[in-house]
């Protein structure tokens, strides 16, 4: 509550479950408070309502006691406490002046408060604040304002700005403003010194946050780093530079934790410690009690904290000590003999510095005369001959009540066939018809008696005419257990199953288990499509509501093996490994053989390998595995097979690398060419990890000129390269060269490959194609022809062509350009500008480059075709003709001439269209003696291409009529 508030009253809440409906009371700081007529206290329902509240008369801790006829219980204590913010100390501060590019830290010294403050610094004037960025912090514990490396951007006035937050009231105080000035000076540049430090010890409860600060002068500004000395990382961590949140603490977080700030001159480094306590928490907690009186009682209760709790126990909320019959030991509290006054509300309260936690409970102690009404004896009892019968006799009674039994008006006594309990209750052994009649049992105790009575009734025993036999199956196989009995006819009887003692349920038996039979007397059991599961002890029960029979079989199913076990590598070599393993389950079919499978880390798909013996006898448990890769990293497992099938594999042998070996495979797709002039190129495949064979790995090229005898070699490092530059001034163009490649690693040199012949780089093409012509086609296309040069000519492989053409008054570096591929003579270039004068030239080309021109030769495109499209299109039906004319197009002086026209003819928009050509401006087209409709474009055509269509849709029942689109 905040100090000097405008707040009227301050309400404490208290309600407890209770009946009859409790009375409250408060105590504040252990005293009860009076509630007088004209107090400042007042209680509503259970809670207590202070008018204006005062500090030096209500801050404190309250409690509340709830009391009924049934006992007192008190509530855990609340704190009611005021908060308050000072002024600022009055006093002027000290200006500050320091060399630029050094640290300074500004102190805030925050006036007395309560709770918390948050805090900010004011540079010049409110509410103007210092930029936040790297090289400034404001330290939340403190108030204080470090600079790390001071600028002439920090030259100002700094007040330390501290707020308070109490409910929804915010306020806020402001210190004197210090002055800051630097002495200008070459900044020269220094390690961190860290300056603003979290605590060394740090305690903190488990569930909150913890914040961790930590901030260094340093020239350049240093960057902060966090870590825990135990190299663990949570998520809960929220790290930003000088601030180290951990959200949600728990003990897991407990430890030493380092702030290391560090830039290019060094670094500096401070560690604290976090210990994780806890408040109170139950793990065991008292409940309700019913006994009887002169009985014993234990409670106990237990709660879990840091430091541990201590534990203390309350009576109607009066503290409870050892006396007489009572024994207080910790969490636990013991009565002996209870009496009617040990009922009562009982708590047991548990209280560490941080908080109390409290478990309350009611111990109703009993006094009650023997009671049959809740409990009486069975009124009709079944028994069947020759077997038992046991009739409890549990009236309600406190103390426990004295029993005896009667048959008719004989007292029973314990004999060879009777047997009564200390609980009283009555067994009959080996009935006979004799045994029927009334059973009465009387109790008795201090507060009375009462009696019960019964009468037995010997019915026909249940028996087994038929029991299960034992079989021997295999796997997937069906089979019906049979179990037939006889019982008393005025009994129901029923059958039960279980296998190895547990009752097998059908209806989760997915399908396996069925009865055989619906027939009352029959209990057959059917087992479908048997599995290795089902092997085991069968017990058919028969059973009425007097008695049972049983009688059991053994089932065994047969199976491919169980998995074997222990798998472990040994005598590890290069191509080959030892292993030895332990015999699974045979599943009752001896083991045959075994198969040893194996996978790398380069696949995860298991495969059968070569061993020695190649074929594994059912009674080994080792063998020699064959043909593995050298330097491989392997898993291997075992399965065994019997005449009924391979069975489940064995859990995979730990991880082991084959030792390493020379390589034994060559290198593969050598090939190579391209490249600068005096350049030999070789390509190859790197060769994968399953070749490699070691560590180390590398590939030795040898190469020479065709014709010629001595070989170059040159070492290639690394599995993953794929290619080498030989460079010399004598390597002449296009020259062949035979090459060859093996690999290495730190075992040796392994196989060459076969000789390929690689050409070193190529050269431009010196000669040009000649009798290059062109002819344009329409006004934006012209075909180029030429003759092709001499493959002889060529210093390399000829790829193909590249025609080059540009406008007349450009110059040819801005030039189009077309290529084509192998050795086609011609080319068809599209894209031209209409009415437009080219020149044409053509050029070989290779890897290397392009050739010379050859000369040039000049086209120029024809004019476009008319922009309009033909206009006034009319139509008229002759029996099967349609006699179609329009306007004809005249062309412009800067359009191609026209020569004729193009109509396409469809009959409908899915079918197939006809093209149609005419020289005048009409046509003449047979249409069918059903035809309703069509649709027709009309465009002109001449020496510039076709123009802009016009398209109508012609119907019979109409006259002649415009284009719809043009």
């Amino acid at each position: 509550l905040p100090e000097g508030s405008a707040e009227e009253k301050v309400t404490l809440s208290c309600r407890a479950r209770a009946s009859p409906p409790a009375t409250y009371r408060w105590k504040m700081n252990g005293t009860e408070i009076k509630m007088e007529p004209d107090s400042r206290y007042r209680l509503v329902a259970g809670d207590l309502v202070i008018s204006n509240p005062v500090k030096a008369k209500d801050a404190g801790s309250y409690q509340c006691v709830a009391s009924n006829s049934r006992g007192t219980v008190v509530s855990r204590e609340a704190s009611l406490r005021f908060g308050f913010l000072q002024e600022f100390s009055a006093e002027e501060r000290d200006p500050v002046k320091i060399t630029e590019g050094w640290g300074v830290m500004f102190a805030c010294s925050p006036p007395p408060h309560y709770p918390g403050l948050s805090y900010r610094w004011l540079l010049n004037e409110f509410p103007n604040s210092p930029p936040a960025d790297g090289r400034r912090f404001v330290s939340q514990t403190t108030g204080n304002l470090y600079i790390a490396k001071t600028e002439a951007s920090d030259l100002g006035n700094y007040s330390c700005f501290a707020t308070s937050h109490i409910d929804f009231i915010t306020k806020s105080v402001f210190s004197k403003f210090s002055r800051l000035s630097l002495a200008a000076e070459d900044a020269r540049q220094y390690a961190p010194s860290i300056k603003a430090r979290f605590p060394a010890d740090i305690y903190a409860l488990a569930g909150q946050m913890v914040t961790l600060e930590c901030f260094a002068f340093g020239n350049p500004v240093p960057r902060i780093k966090w870590r825990k000395l135990d190299g663990s990382q949570s998520s809960k961590w929220i790290s930003s530079e000088p601030l180290l949140q951990i959200q949600d603490v728990g003990f897991e977080d407990e430890g030493t934790y380092e702030c290391e700030a560090e830039n290019i001159k060094g670094r500096d480094t401070y560690q604290g410690r976090i210990t994780i306590q806890a408040q109170p928490e139950w793990l065991k907690v008292i409940t309700d009690a019913e006994a009887d009186i002169g009985a014993d009682l234990r409670w106990s209760c237990a709660a879990a904290g840091k430091p541990r709790p201590a534990v203390r126990w309350l009576r109607d909320g009066q503290p409870l000590t050892s006396q007489n019959r009572i024994e207080v030991s910790g969490g636990e509290l013991r009565f002996s003999k209870l009496v009617l006054e040990d009922s009562g509300m009982y708590q047991c309260v548990a209280e560490n510095k941080h908080g109390t936690v409290y478990a309350s409970a009611e111990l109703t102690v009993q006094a009650l005369a023997p009671d049959f009404r809740l409990n009486p004896v069975k009124r009709l009892i079944p028994a069947a001959r020759s077997g038992k019968v046991i009739i409890p006799c549990q009236p309600r009674a406190a103390p426990k009540a004295t029993v005896l039994w009667t048959k008719g008006t004989e007292l029973l006594i314990n004999s060879s066939r009777v047997t009564i309990t200390t609980d009283g209750t009555l067994i009959l052994q080996n009935i006979s018809k004799s045994d029927e009649g009334k059973y009465t049992c009387f109790a008795e105790n201090f507060m009375g008696k009462a009696n019960s009575t019964g009468i037995l009734s010997v019915r026909d025993a249940t028996k087994i005419t038929l029991a299960p036999s034992s079989a021997d199956i295999n796997v997937g196989e069906n089979l019906t257990l049979q179990c037939h009995a006889s019982h008393d006819p005025t009994m129901d009887l029923t059958f039960t199953w279980s296998l190895d003692d547990f009752p097998i349920d059908f209806d989760k038996s997915e399908g396996h288990y069925r009865r055989a039979s619906v027939k009352e007397a029959i209990g057959d059991l059917s087992i479908f499509n048997t599995q290795l599961k089902h092997s085991g002890r069968y017990t058919c029960t028969a059973q009425t509501v007097v008695d049972s029979a049983s009688e059991s079989a053994t089932l065994t199913v047969r199976g491919p093996p169980g998995p074997p076990g222990g798998v472990v590598v040994r005598d590890i070599g290069d191509t080959s490994v030892q292993l030895s393993w332990s015999r699974g389950f045979d599943n009752h079919s001896p083991i045959a053989r075994y198969i040893i499978e194996a996978r790398t880390l380069l696949s995860s798909k298991w495969k059968q390998m070569r061993t020695n013996p190649v074929n594994i006898e059912g009674n080994a448990e080792t063998a020699q595995v064959l043909n593995l890769i050298p330097w491989m990293d392997y898993e291997f497992r075992v399965l065994a097979s019997n005449i009924l099938g391979v069975g489940e594999p064995s859990l995979p042998s730990s991880k082991i690398r084959t030792k390493e070996a020379a390589p034994t495979v060559a290198p593969s797709g050598l090939s190579g060419g391209g490249g600068a002039p005096n350049e030999l190129i070789i390509n190859w495949t790197p060769t994968l990890r399953d070749y490699q064979n070691g560590d180390g790995f590398g590939y030795i090229l040898s190469f020479r000129k065709k014709g010629t005898q001595g070989w170059l070699t040159a070492r290639v490092p690394h599995a993953e390269s794929l290619h080498y530059v030989y460079r010399n001034e004598s390597i002449g163009p296009y020259t062949p060269f035979e090459v060859k490649i093996k690999a290495y690693n730190r075992k040796g040199e392994g196989p060459e490959s076969l000789t390929a012949i690689v050409y070193s780089a190529e050269e431009e093409p010196k000669v040009a194609p000649f009798r290059v012509t062109a002819k344009a086609v329409l006004s934006s296309e012209m075909d180029v022809s030429w003759e092709p040069v001499e493959q002889g000519d060529m210093t390399g492989v000829l790829l193909g062509y590249e025609i080059r053409y540009w406008k007349d008054g450009d110059k040819e570096e801005a030039a189009d350009r077309v290529r084509t591929a192998g050795l086609v003579t011609s080319a068809h270039v599209t894209g031209l500008n209409p009415n437009t004068k080219y020149h044409v030239s053509v050029r070989a080309y290779n890897r290397a480059g392009t050739g010379p021109p050859s000369p040039s030769t000049n086209v120029t495109t024809t004019k476009p075709p008319p922009t309009r499209p033909p206009g006034n299109i009319s139509w008229t039906f002759a029996g099967s003709t349609v006699s179609i004319k329009w306007d004809p197009v005249v062309a412009k002086a800067d359009e191609s001439a026209v020569t004729g026209y193009k109509m396409l003819y469809r009959q409908d928009s899915h079918s197939a269209p006809t093209l149609y050509l005419a020289s005048k401006s009409r046509i003449d087209i047979p249409v069918p003696e059903d035809f309703t409709h069509a649709f027709v474009q009309i465009r002109v055509t001449g020496p510039g291409g076709d123009g802009i269509p016009a398209e109508v849709h012609i119907l019979r029942n109409s006259g002649a009529y415009a284009a719809l689109t043009g």
